[in-house]
């Protein structure tokens, strides 16, 4: 696939089975992230793997578990905390992208976040590229005071996103056309 044609025809599908991407295919995809813009070189990124069997044992679960935890800190109801549970098995593999902020003076925060975003951005489509299938989450877990201590994220460090991975289960929906006249001005 070309890369055009990857990009104007990118779209998330809601579900996914395993396998998850794995080996060169997997390095693939976290190399892709790590060609984000990336001003002053301050590789401003962190990726943390949740997958099905993975090194440390079943990851998923783990991020499952920080999910419930972080959902009973908050009182909540016997659904939302079976909800958080299962949130990180929508696919065999979550990558949480975390923005990894540095003081510097003509850097910006903001700007060392939307470079996370830009790394997932580039890791879904090379996970696309590869026959993959992908879809980029924030939600409330992402901003979460238990998830960011659970997942060592102190000061502006940010969790811009969990990125699920794993085969299509579902079949592919042609991208909408959109009216440029609706986005676009020229000066």
């Amino acid at each position: 696939m070309d890369a055009l044609t990857l990009l104007l025809n990118r779209r998330s599908l809601p579900k996914m089975v395993a396998p998850a991407p794995q080996g060169e295919v997997l390095e693939a995809i976290l190399r892709a992230g790590l060609r984000a813009p990336d001003h002053a070189g301050l590789t401003p990124w962190r990726f943390i793997v949740s997958q099905e069997d993975g090194p440390q044992g079943d990851g998923r679960q783990k991020l499952a578990d920080i999910f419930v935890e972080a959902a009973n800190s908050d009182g909540a109801d016997e659904l939302t905390l079976q909800k958080a549970g299962k949130a990180p098995f929508r696919a065999p593999m979550v990558i949480t992208v975390v923005a990894k902020v540095s003081d510097h003076d003509k850097v910006p925060v903001i700007e060392q976040h939307l470079s996370a975003g830009c790394a997932v951005q580039a890791m879904q489509l090379a996970a696309v590229a590869q026959g993959f299938a992908g879809f980029w989450r924030t939600g409330k877990w992402a901003y979460h005071t238990v998830v960011r201590q659970a997942l060592g994220i102190q000061g502006d460090d940010m969790i811009v996103g969990f990125l699920y991975l794993g085969t299509p289960g579902c079949r592919d929906v042609k991208a909408p056309e959109r009216d440029l006249t609706q986005f676009v001005e020229y000066l």
